[in-house]
């Protein structure tokens, strides 16, 4: 089996071919264009028997990963932390070259195969992901701009305006407005603007929840059921997850949400600490779910209680409901998984 190492960058790649004994057949850059994979797979072509391995395949990689495996070419994801230590181990204090880096990549995908995720064609969960991210940049300009738009009111208005600021609000607040100086009345002209501004943040944001909303139906899943999940939250979920079977258990899926405390036993001394790894966006969407599910009657919230009588703080018993919605989430996302995959399905 021939293993090709792919380094890639913003306007080329570099490719190196390794046999089973790791020695070098070949290696060569390409041009990242719209020939890029034909010249690839030509140069490929001698070696019928490969697997290609890409380095961060769902990054600066993603590319050239999902036209291969498009054209049925079995593709590994290979994590740049990993082909960084074979570089360093391999080529002595870690001199960095194109082709170096290629050789790593292919080196990390020959000796672990097996840990390795398989690139597979995008699905739902990226448009989930996409739309997603998508809604955090108009949420985060909407924020920026409500902040903005305050302080032109509360020059303009004695007391200011309500912290809960809505587009209806600062007009109503702007009628009354009749500017003393000239000063003033460019205060006002430019509230005005960010008012304009504010109303089409406002229906984008409500254009990105109606497509959110699409596609999660689109992925029949069942994490809307689940108490304390909106369709944002739930999209989020989605897309930050991907395909939740690359986790073997569930207490993989909690290390990589970051719910999962770490062992600082030392000793006869047995204790854990707060783990502050993992995907940090998924931990704030379970935080979110646990402070809704903590607050309002259901399983969850006995939970918490729970928690409480056994001398746990606020903070700790809110954790361990976020370790155990992790479980909860990982299972219901299994069980979509297998749901897609029947054959009723």
């Amino acid at each position: 089996m021939i293993t090709i190492g792919i380094d890639p960058h913003k306007s080329s790649l570099t490719a190196v071919a390794l046999d089973h004994t790791g020695h070098q057949l070949g290696a060569r850059r390409f041009p990242l264009n719209a020939g890029t994979l034909r010249a690839l797979l030509g140069w490929a072509v001698g070696w019928p028997q490969r697997q290609i391995a890409v380095e961060g395949a769902h990054g600066l990689g993603r590319g050239i990963a999902q036209q291969l495996t498009a054209t049925g070419e079995h593709v590994l994801d290979v994590p740049a932390t990993l082909a960084a230590r074979v570089r360093l181990l391999t080529t002595g204090g870690g001199r960095k070259a194109d082709t170096h880096d290629a050789h790593a990549v292919a080196q990390v995908a020959q000796h672990q195969q097996q840990r390795l995720r398989v690139v597979v064609a995008e699905d739902q969960t990226v448009i989930l992901r996409l739309l997603s991210e998508r809604r955090d940049d108009l949420t985060a300009e909407r924020t920026r701009l409500l902040n903005r738009l305050h302080q032109l009111l509360r020059e303009l208005i004695p007391g200011g305006a309500d912290l809960h600021l809505t587009a209806d609000k600062a007009a109503a607040l702007l009628r009354g407005v009749r500017p003393a100086t000239a000063t003033d009345a460019c205060r006002r002209d430019l509230a005005r603007d960010l008012l304009a501004d504010l109303r089409r943040l406002d229906r984008r944001l409500a254009d990105n929840e109606t497509q959110l909303r699409d596609a999660l139906a689109a992925t029949r899943s069942g994490l809307p059921e689940i108490h304390g999940l909106s369709v944002i939250t739930a999209a989020k979920i989605l897309g930050l997850v991907g395909d939740v079977t690359r986790f073997p258990s569930s207490g993989h899926f909690a290390s990589y949400s970051g719910t999962a405390p770490l062992d600082a036993s030392s000793g006869q001394r047995v204790r854990h600490r707060l783990n502050t790894g993992g995907n940090r966006q998924l931990n704030a969407t379970l935080h979110t779910i646990a402070v809704c599910q903590a607050r309002d009657p259901g399983p969850g919230r006995i939970y918490y209680l729970r928690k409480l009588a056994e001398n746990k703080t606020p903070n700790e018993a809110r954790r361990a409901l976020k370790r155990r919605l992790a479980n909860v989430i990982y299972r219901q996302l299994l069980q979509d998984q297998r749901r897609s995959a029947s054959p009723a399905a």
